[in-house]
């Protein structure tokens, strides 16, 4: 039976090209086991660094911050996503905005459900239920690396 969901959507950042209230839905479904309250929130870089330093003590802004509030009755939690940063790397990283979007909203729903990658172990099953779960979207293994081509001047 398919877990239930409440999700809420916040953006709180201007910039075009994200993806739709029913794909961040699809994608959290996806990899959740069980019922849960999540609010998947979308920011810009300074509010993105600010969290990462006032919880994680590093001042930076990053791609996904993973917030678990409660793990009974239901799963609860908060999944910030910082916009900037992730159309960055999907850029550099030459993967579509859509597939690194569901990627890291996968990664943040794993993280809520205790999926971590802190030791190479914990490291090794996350990535495999991520590929699996990307996969199965129909996105490719987000951890593959294309190989570049280099590109020489006449």
């Amino acid at each position: 039976m398919k877990p239930k969901l409440s999700l809420a959507v916040q953006v709180a950042v201007e910039m075009g090209d994200l993806p739709t209230r029913h794909q961040f839905r699809k994608w959290v479904l996806a990899a959740l086991a069980r019922d849960a309250e999540i609010t998947l929130r979308l920011v810009g870089e300074a509010e993105g660094r600010a969290l990462n330093r006032d919880y994680r003590g590093k001042d930076y802004a990053t791609n996904v911050l993973t917030f678990p509030l409660a793990d009974e009755p239901m799963l609860m939690g908060d999944i910030v996503l910082c916009v900037p940063v992730l159309v960055k790397e999907a850029a550099e990283q030459r993967k579509l905005l859509e597939a690194h979007y569901a990627h890291l909203v996968v990664h943040g729903v794993l993280h809520l459900q205790g999926y971590d990658h802190e030791s190479e172990e914990e490291a090794i099953v996350m990535e495999a239920k991520e590929t699996q779960i990307l996969t199965d979207l129909g996105y490719a293994d987000p951890y593959l690396v294309s190989e570049v081509v280099p590109t020489h001047g006449g």
